[in-house]
């Protein structure tokens, strides 16, 4: 049982670890105008994974591009509310990926990211042996796949949470400046209401004037 246990705890703990080592995931605000660059070094036959995802500001959009470390264009998008792609590295070196805003006048934008490089390795040094794992290996194994669905779940939860909010908050402002101009709009109109009503009933004054003979 305190073996289970001490499996178990290494398991976590290793993908603890993997989460941190092979992934860079950022929120990041993008303000109108600007442009904000990334930059990430990776060896040849890597497979790799961009994710992003406009959370809010605007039209929920942003230009995205990614180059390899000679400066060719493997991504290149205009406004984009959300893509995925994913490549194998051709070369050694440092590719970019650059997130621009430079269409926007005023509005600024939060932008989320996930750059995924390589693989998790096995979770154990003989996980691709010939014979077949023991069960409490391939308990880890399933453990281990579930967390890592609900960790994507739960981060796709959150995006459309704060997107659902942002959006909830901009039509709230709305109404409310609606509702204002609305307000003022019938003071207006009351008030000349009033004053024209009180033309019609007010005395007029008269003037009298006398020809002489």
């Amino acid at each position: 049982m305190m073996l289970s246990r001490n499996m178990l705890v290494q398991v976590l703990w290793a993908y603890l670890l993997c989460g941190w080592t092979f992934g860079s995931e950022l929120t990041f605000e993008l303000p109108d105008n600007a442009k904000q660059c990334f930059y990430e070094d990776i060896t040849i036959g890597t497979k790799c994974t961009l994710e992003f995802q406009v959370v809010t500001g605007g039209h929920y959009d942003v230009d995205c591009r990614l180059e390899d470390a000679d400066g060719t264009v493997l991504y290149k998008e205009m406004k984009k509310q959300y893509d995925s792609f994913t490549f194998t590295a051709a070369k050694n070196g440092t590719y970019k990926f650059c997130f621009s805003n430079e269409f926007s006048t005023f509005t600024h934008k939060t932008v989320y990211f996930d750059f995924q490089v390589g693989e998790d390795p096995p979770l154990f040094p003989n996980e691709n042996r010939v014979t077949a794992l023991t069960q409490m290996e391939s308990a880890c194994v399933s453990i281990h796949e579930a967390l890592k669905s609900v960790i994507d779940y739960q981060t796709h939860f959150r995006l459309r949470e704060a997107q659902g909010r942002s959006r909830a908050e901009d039509l709230n402002t709305r109404v409310a400046f609606w509702s204002i101009g609305e307000a003022l709009i019938l003071l207006v109109v009351s008030i000349s209401q009033v004053v024209l009503l009180r033309s019609f009933f007010s005395d007029r004054k008269t003037t009298t004037t006398r020809v002489g003979s």
